[in-house]
């Protein structure tokens, strides 16, 4: 089907899957760009921003390769899902016959990480087998941080994203498949959680460091590579004061520094640096 994007990181390799693509209105989504913000971020043209002057996401799994172990990182949309958004309802994508295509055997995933628990992250943990949902991933550990769990255990927001709880996590858990861990948990010596709370209450990125090399795995910490240059909040974001002091303290923490950051709706390079751009950052990929 086609070649893969994929990253070397000292010893770890990375592979993105694609799913789908999004097309969006700013305003679902990061309502404060305006047309003067694109038009001071030139650098956002052509890959997150298309002709029309939308937002354009990629929805897409991140498959690390460390020391042995194979891990996704979110699980996408998934299909025959029944969903009230229109761009994720009965999907019908070929995403399975693509990680095969790039050379994964879901029967050989030995662990699968969501960095939240919305609609389009944990899709892909199950699939529709004779009417049931089954687990997609039937020898993997299936990483929760306990934080993010309790919270949407407890929460119904059915009407808004439909029952992504029951069809997408629950049966993970029902199978045995499912570990709760801090939001610090290291996957490998190489792979670990880094917390990045306020889009989700227990939402982590996912680092990964080896042979000298850095990389972070931003999850929805930041949807679309603006956010790292100006204040800008998601409209889906759980608590907006906590979530901007977390994007804040990421772009502090990683600007002008050899880390490579993938962005997970990232879409086009996906990956790249951040740099000082006169008083403001610059997605550098």
């Amino acid at each position: 089907m086609g070649d893969y994007t994929r990253w070397q990181i000292g010893d770890v390799r990375i592979t993105k899957i694609p799913e789908t693509m999004l097309h969006w209105p700013w305003k679902a989504l990061v309502p404060g760009v305006t047309p003067e913000l694109l038009a001071a971020t030139p650098w956002m043209s052509p890959h997150f921003v298309d002709d029309d002057g939308k937002l354009v996401l990629s929805v897409h799994a991140l498959v690390v390769e460390s020391q042995g172990r194979t891990i996704i990182v979110d699980t996408c949309i998934g299909n025959d899902k029944p969903r009230p958004t229109r761009s994720f309802n009965g999907l019908a994508t070929p995403f399975l016959d693509r990680l095969a295509d790039a050379g994964f055997d879901p029967d050989g995933i030995d662990a699968v990480f969501c960095t939240h628990l919305h609609v389009d992250h944990v899709g892909w943990n199950t699939r529709l087998v004779d009417g049931r949902w089954v687990p997609t991933f039937r020898n993997a550990r299936h990483l929760f941080a306990r934080t993010e769990y309790d919270h949407w255990i407890a929460t119904d927001e059915t009407e808004l994203f439909g029952d992504v709880m029951a069809d997408s996590v629950v049966p993970v858990v029902d199978a045995g498949l499912a570990d709760f861990v801090d939001m610090d948990h290291r996957i490998t010596d190489e792979v670990w959680l880094e917390p990045t709370p306020g889009h989700t209450p227990g939402h982590c990125s996912v680092h990964i460091s080896s042979g000298g090399q850095d990389a972070v795995i931003t999850g929805d910490m930041t949807h679309s590579p603006i956010q790292f240059a100006y204040p800008l909040t998601s409209a889906a974001d759980t608590d907006s004061a906590q979530a901007d002091r977390t994007r804040a303290e990421f772009v502090a923490r990683y600007r002008d520094t050899p880390t490579l950051i993938i962005g997970t709706h990232f879409a086009g390079p996906t990956a790249g640096r951040l740099v000082r751009d006169g008083d403001t950052i610059r997605f550098d990929c």
